[in-house]
């Protein structure tokens, strides 16, 4: 049987509902393009002619305060939009939810917690083969040894640690990014490109190792301020990134396969990033097969801070003019066996993949092919235009 979405508001919206500063984006049919909206307790809001893009309002110097002074049309209830938002029964004629993310570049920090930096060794130790996954994992665990959640990446018993793993020939280029002084950043998507939540998600047809990635991802401004968060599914392809880490943007960037929301809540009072560091989230993926899988991420257990990852990824020799979106990465690394023993976990079509913090709300996915997905086809250009045609741009508000 397939999983069916839950499109409540309730269960869409963080544990206290609109009491933070929320902030959206939805696809105006009417407009032939997308607005930001304002999630408030008395319905949804455009507030587009105040903040034409997303970036506008997270480069703001107070971002919250912004979106709630902003006044605007109400486009109806939060209930109508989400229902009209999964493609299969879509009315084109009515609003639908979008990712929240507009012209913020889409970066990810990758290997940022041991239990997941474990799994990347192994994965490449594999050649991208699940079956050899088992074996190789007793004898990177038997190698690797101790508490590495203890170990301080780039710190003299870090170092001390990589001396040891080259000498029994058992180092990787995913212990030098866990546990050495730099971290791995990379671009997850194109700008524009993320998909929403109750939104199709996408995987390349020919990868047959897969799984989510439940994350936080962080909005960050040009000058560097975090600005508020969200929720993401960095979708990884195991047995493509495990045959080369140069097949990277193979494995992580496809059609639909970066999916963000439901939407951003902008720090305030209510919300900062201590409440992100102590933050745990959610996954739980549901299949036509019965089978269900769950797990769990604690960013208390990161083993590089929010923000060191935020200065290792912008600064005096990288700059973001409309800022950027960063995934903080995942301990979550499934092992479990879907089907023969020793073949671990991989992603079945129309699976349904539920990431959530009580923070952050609800992303909710469907997997599919990303051929099999909505093409994406309105990127940066396309914005500027519509935008420009509907008369909210004006010098720097873009």
């Amino acid at each position: 049987m397939t999983p069916s979405f839950d499109l409540s508001p309730g269960t869409t919206l963080p544990r206290d509902g609109t009491a933070g500063a929320l902030a959206g984006r939805i696809w105006r049919p009417e407009l032939d393009g997308p607005s930001i909206v304002a999630i408030r307790a008395d319905g949804v809001f455009d507030i587009t002619t105040s903040v034409p893009t997303m970036a506008t309002l997270a480069t703001a110097q107070a971002p919250a305060a912004l979106l709630r002074s902003s006044s605007g049309e109400r486009v109806g209830d939060l209930k109508n939009l989400l229902a009209n938002t999964p493609a299969a029964t879509r009315d084109r004629t009515k609003p639908w939810l979008l990712a929240p993310l507009d012209l913020q570049v889409i970066k990810a920090a990758g290997v940022t917690f041991p239990v997941s930096m474990l799994e990347r060794v192994i994965e490449e130790k594999a050649r991208g083969n699940p079956q050899a996954a088992t074996a190789i994992r007793v004898e990177v665990e038997r190698l690797v040894g101790g508490d590495l959640a203890r170990l301080k990446p780039g710190s003299p018993q870090a170092m001390k640690l990589k001396e040891v793993l080259i000498s029994q020939g058992a180092w990787s280029q995913y212990l030098e990014v866990g546990i050495g002084p730099d971290a791995e950043v990379f671009t997850k998507a194109p700008t524009l490109s993320a998909v929403g939540s109750f939104m199709d998600a996408g995987l390349h047809p020919s990868s047959h190792w897969n799984n989510p990635e439940p994350e936080v991802v962080l909005v960050v401004a040009p000058d560097g301020r975090i600005t508020g968060a969200t929720l993401g599914n960095d979708v990884n392809l195991r047995d493509i990134e495990g045959r080369s880490a140069l097949l990277l943007s193979k494995a992580k960037d496809n059609n639909a396969s970066c999916a963000v929301g439901p939407f951003i809540r902008f720090f305030d009072e209510t919300f900062t990033l201590d409440h992100v560091r102590r933050m745990t989230v959610q996954l739980t993926v549901r299949g036509t097969d019965d089978f269900v899988l769950e797990g769990s991420s604690s960013i208390e257990k990161i083993a590089r801070d929010p923000d060191d990852l935020v200065r290792q990824t912008i600064g005096p020799t990288h700059q973001y003019p409309d800022g950027f979106a960063l995934f903080l990465g995942t301990m979550f690394a499934p092992t479990k066996d879907r089907g023969a023993a020793g073949h671990g976990f991989t992603h079945h079509e129309d699976d349904l993949v539920t990431i959530a913090a009580p923070e952050l709300g609800t992303l909710t996915n469907r997997m599919r092919s990303s051929a099999a997905c909505e093409p994406w086809s309105f990127g940066i250009g396309a914005l500027m235009a519509n935008l420009a045609r509907r008369g909210v741009l004006a010098p720097g508000k873009a």
